[in-house]
């Protein structure tokens, strides 16, 4: 017999298989003895109480059966025949790696072209970025095997269910490598350092079942012919000809979007947002959620993240991509420009927690700005085209390179002194490895940034008290939250509205916002190219 059942369980009792399984017996009604195994179907931690926090968790209980491990459901993949159609991937990012795994499931031969370097080889680049600030830019934290995802930190918490089938992708998560815990936590997390193993894992699927991968091979040119996508040309002066092209290249292949605007396809700028990625002392996070000592709190729960949102000045600031225990990096892609993001290692046990915090940004906002900047004529007027935001995103990255001194070192500014428009005198440490000096942020950010920023902060130490302090650090520029670009498609056939063929896909086309988002359009577009492929 089974039977599922929920529980309230302390930290301790949760972490005591011993009590555990007598609490699991006594609920049922049954003798230790009659309970042949549990496993987790769903866990959240309720830590609203200032008296108790809680863990609320659904199990899947064996009682005088034999226990059976849960089921990871794997796919398989038909062999691939001598006339299997073929479809180019641009990108290797979460969309064009769930998008190859679900056309060989149908017989359909994916060609993957990636402009940067496999696993291993990233490994060397992202060294030189964080030791000597050097950038290379087809090979970073954002341009390579598994795209920006393998280093952003593996968070698989998503909003978006009524895209995809979000079980499926942490299934495929657990098939190439992940732990089974994503498929019962409510924020599941597999942590940059695992992450690596299981992207390789994946491309060997698609190389082992008949898919290519080609690394360091970036798309030059779109191939067309009456108006549909025929194929793509690549630096080494080869064309490759498939009979669908996915466009997976991520929210910074800024060169891809110049390309389609010289071609004259149809671009669309898209608000975006801009701001700092602010860390303090895990223990702050841990004692202002937990309400308890840090020492408590790291024994029995995982350290303590959050969300926060605030409307001020008539815009939306917020945080974006929380990393508990975890590390701010470089994520720029070209040199003098300077961009960070975060991540976390899987058991997120680093002193730090970090935290992009974002201020919306409109088409309008960067024509002021673009307009303010001409100080010969500031009447003069801006003509907004869709790659204004993306060049005010570029611009706002090379004033921060600039104020930092080169070398990849950001400029930061501690909270409170950011908020009285204060110079710190001082930084505290920081896991920013190429590091940090102390600036006026004022002197990177535009005004309405820094005024709605500095209201947030304010409104957010109100909510969790302790979170508004100096001991806390503000490091300069959070700016690839995601596109600035959009790359419109029809929603019915998801293939761009002037280029048939054409399949705009991913958080660089505008249709995702994580790991797991991007994923599921990946799925998502390569459902309907097998469905036009086949019929």
């Amino acid at each position: 017999m089974q039977q599922s059942i929920q529980l309230q369980l302390t930290p301790s009792q949760h972490n005591n298989p011993i009590q555990l399984r007598a609490i699991i017996a006594e609920t049922l009604g049954y003798p230790e003895s009659a309970i042949t195994g549990f496993y987790k179907l769903k866990q959240s931690i309720d830590a609203r109480s200032r008296s108790q926090i809680w863990f609320n968790i659904t199990f899947q209980v064996y009682i005088n059966e034999p226990f059976e491990e849960r089921k990871i459901k794997h796919i398989s993949f038909q062999p691939l025949k001598p006339q299997s159609p073929k479809v180019i991937i641009v990108g290797a990012g979460p969309a064009g790696l769930f998008a190859a795994l679900k056309l060989l499931e149908h017989g359909i031969q994916p060609i993957i072209v990636e402009r940067g370097k496999d696993i291993r080889s990233r490994r060397r680049d992202l060294a030189a970025l964080n030791k000597q600030g050097s950038v290379n830019p087809e090979s970073n934290y954002c341009f390579g095997e598994g795209g920006a995802g393998t280093y952003s930190d593996g968070k698989l918490y998503t909003r978006s269910n009524k895209r995809g089938d979000i079980n499926r992708i942490l299934n495929l998560f657990v098939q190439f490598g992940a732990s089974e815990q994503i498929l019962f936590e409510s924020h599941p997390h597999i942590g940059t350092n695992k992450l690596p193993h299981i992207i390789t894992n994946m491309r060997e699927a698609i190389i082992g079942n008949g898919g290519i991968v080609l690394f360091e091979t970036k798309m030059t040119d779109l191939i067309l012919k009456d108006n549909r996508a025929i194929g793509i040309s690549t630096p080494h002066g080869e064309q490759l000809f498939a009979d669908a092209v996915i466009l997976a290249t991520g929210h910074s292949a800024r060169d891809i979007f110049e390309l389609l605007h010289e071609k004259q396809i149809l671009i669309e700028a898209k608000p975006f947002a801009l701001g700092i990625r602010i860390e303090h002392p895990q223990n702050i996070i841990n004692n202002i959620q937990y309400h308890c000592s840090n020492e408590d709190a790291m024994t029995y729960l995982p350290p303590a993240s959050y969300s926060l949102v605030h409307q001020a000045n008539g815009r939306g600031v917020f945080s974006f991509c929380m990393c508990p225990g975890g590390i701010i990096a470089p994520a720029a892609t070209n040199p003098n420009e300077l961009v960070v993001n975060g991540w976390s290692p899987s058991k997120r046990n680093n002193p730090f927690a970090n935290s992009g915090m974002v201020v919306t940004v409109s088409m309008d906002d960067a024509i002021h700005y673009f307009k303010n900047q001409d100080n010969h004529n500031k009447k003069k007027s801006v003509i907004a085209t869709p790659l204004t935001l993306m060049q005010f995103q570029a611009a706002i990255e090379q004033r921060a390179f600039s104020e930092g001194g080169g070398n990849l070192v950001a400029p930061a500014q501690r909270m409170v002194d950011f908020c009285n428009n204060k110079v710190s005198t001082n930084m505290p440490d920081c896991s920013y490895l190429p590091g940090v000096q102390s600036s006026a942020l004022t002197n990177v950010l535009p005004s309405f940034i820094v005024t709605t920023l500095q209201q947030g902060l304010k409104a957010f130490g109100n909510k969790m008290k302790g979170y508004y302090t100096n001991e806390a650090l503000l490091v300069a520029t959070e700016s690839r939250t995601s596109s600035p670009v959009r790359i419109p498609r029809n929603t019915d056939t998801l293939q761009h509205p002037q280029v048939a063929n054409l399949f705009p896909c991913g958080e660089g086309a505008g249709y995702a916002g994580g790991i797991v988002s991007a994923a599921m359009d990946g799925e998502r577009v390569a459902d309907v190219i097998i469905q036009q492929l086949q019929n």
